[in-house]
């Protein structure tokens, strides 16, 4: 519960660098903000191993295809990097830049969850007997 406080401090003083230094240098706001937000990642990065763990034991407790669950992570460092970077474009003053990233994400992202849409689509076609209309 710690980490949280520190996240947000370094947040906010981040914030309040950038908005001190962006009049004088709005060059180095920007790479202020990128380091605060790069150094707040750090923090996070290690509670992801206990992501992974959970994750390890969902697949072996459901026996399902550990592709789907590789699949599903990398779905989700997709939503997260282009989260991150389109909150930089915007930072930068680029916010139609950081709009279309976000399409773009989304774009991926709906494609990368094909496999996973028809896989439960095949489970469920095998559950139902037969359709009748």
């Amino acid at each position: 519960m710690e980490v949280i406080f520190k996240i947000i401090a370094i947040g906010l003083v981040t914030c309040l660098a950038t908005m001190i230094i962006r009049p004088v240098r709005s060059d180095f706001a920007v790479i202020i903000a990128i380091v605060g937000g790069l150094i707040i990642l750090f923090m996070v990065v290690n509670y992801l191993s206990s992501v992974f763990d959970t994750l390890q034991n969902i697949i072996g407790l459901t026996g399902l295809n550990s592709g789907l669950y590789t699949l599903l992570l990398k779905i989700i460092g997709v939503g997260y990097l282009v989260e991150f970077t389109a909150g930089i474009c915007s930072d930068t003053g680029n916010s139609s830049l950081g709009d279309k990233v976000l399409l773009g994400g989304k774009i991926i992202i709906l494609v990368m969850a094909l496999p996973i849409i028809t896989n439960i689509l095949q489970i469920i076609m095998e559950l139902m007997p037969s359709w009748s209309i």
